[in-house]
């Protein structure tokens, strides 16, 4: 009978126990703050409530509100809550200090990916309870599924790097007051509207935004129609935020 070795063993989590468990404590440290519910939750129930009795003259009746929430929702949350979240923690060392740990800057990175997803999958899910609820009914054919999805996950993503080279490049106080301006012009620029009531001027620079295709991609969706070209537009913008986020990004401010 071999006896017991009581040795101390000590080892470092795998890759992928660190990222998980930090994208889980940054989840629940962005769920905490006020102003990130105001923007994940309280605005677009409000929008969805308000929706139910004068959308119809605006323009938004709750077939075409539904789902525009919910790309409002991803936009809230991958860009403006995580470029403010991000450019305090630049300005405290937060990222500096966290990079040197046995996460790393990938890992770091990786874990706010995942913090991000998790609220923004927590979100649509609350919000498209609430807008049945509220008598939404999508269609939702099996052919529209694909590239809804492909559309959420490549907007996620690139509203993420957009955050990222923003928060990264900017003093705290500027990316602060940048991200909800762009917020709000993100929110006119196709998540809210469809992209076709939109005077035939402005459609143009307005198609090209990625704010629309995940909008006009969730519209589509809720109508049983399946786009493709929102996927390829995210796609685009996903390679190009990349990018410029690569050249921009500072971990210390």
């Amino acid at each position: 009978m071999s006896a017991l070795d009581l040795h101390p063993a000590p080892r470092a989590a795998s890759p992928a126990a660190r990222i998980r468990n930090h994208g889980l404590t940054e989840a629940r440290l962005v769920m905490r703050n006020g102003e990130q519910l105001v923007l994940a939750l309280v605005v677009p129930i409000a929008i969805l409530v308000a929706g139910k009795y004068v959308g119809d003259r605006v323009g938004l009746p709750l077939s075409m509100l539904g789902p525009s929430v919910l790309a409002l929702a991803i936009w809230s949350t991958c860009f403006t809550s995580q470029a403010i979240q991000t450019g305090f923690e630049r300005r405290y060392g937060v990222l500096e200090r966290l990079a040197a740990t046995p996460l790393g800057r990938n890992g770091l990175l990786a874990g706010k990916a995942l913090a991000y997803s998790l609220i923004s999958a927590l979100q649509v899910v609350i919000l498209v309870v609430v807008a049945v609820i509220l008598g939404w009914r999508p269609v939702g054919s099996a052919l529209a599924w694909l590239p809804m999805l492909l559309s959420v996950i490549l907007g996620m993503s690139s509203f993420s790097l957009f955050a990222l080279a923003l928060s990264g490049s900017l003093k705290a106080e500027v990316t602060l007051a940048s991200a909800n301006l762009i917020y709000l012009l993100g929110l006119a620029g196709g998540v809210m509207w469809p992209l076709k009531d939109y005077p035939s001027g402005v459609r143009t620079v307005v198609a090209l935004l990625p704010t629309t295709a995940l909008g006009e991609s969730l519209r589509a969706w809720g109508d049983g129609v399946a786009v493709w070209w929102p996927v390829l537009s995210l796609a685009l913008w996903t390679v190009v935020l990349g990018l410029v986020a690569r050249k921009v990004f500072r971990w210390v401010s």
